[in-house]
């Protein structure tokens, strides 16, 4: 099992920018694909970004062209870059090691590991 610590979270404004980053305390990240999902109050789990071994990325819809997903094995980290956030960004953000994706599709198996959770606020 990895464990894995988010950090980077805060309330910001309209507009700013914001870098999480997701850090295994325990184990190693390299060879596992690598995601950030975020759950807002009342709202489903919402897949966010994901990064393969080899570096390739898959974003959700609604982050697509101001969030960047990134990868450095050597410091066993995994980067959301989050610009031009908007209110409904607002949510916890969790790192998430161990997912499968098939057809292009980031998939959740039965041993994903995760994170706790940072909060993530936008103020308008």
């Amino acid at each position: 099992q990895v464990q894995l610590v988010e950090s980077g979270g805060g309330l910001v404004q309209t507009g700013d920018s914001l870098r999480l980053s997701c850090t295994a305390s325990e184990g190693t990240l390299s060879g596992y694909t690598m995601a950030w999902f975020r759950q807002a109050a009342g709202k489903d789990r919402e897949f966010v970004a994901a990064i393969v071994w080899n570096g390739d990325t898959y974003y959700g819809d609604s982050v697509k062209g101001r969030f960047a997903i990134s990868r450095d094995n050597a410091k066993n980290t995994v980067t959301l870059q989050m610009n031009g956030l908007i209110p409904e960004d607002t949510a916890v953000y969790y790192c998430a090691a161990k997912l499968s994706v098939v057809r292009n599709v980031v998939t959740i198996v039965p041993n994903t590991d995760w994170g706790q959770g940072t909060q993530v606020t936008v103020s308008s």
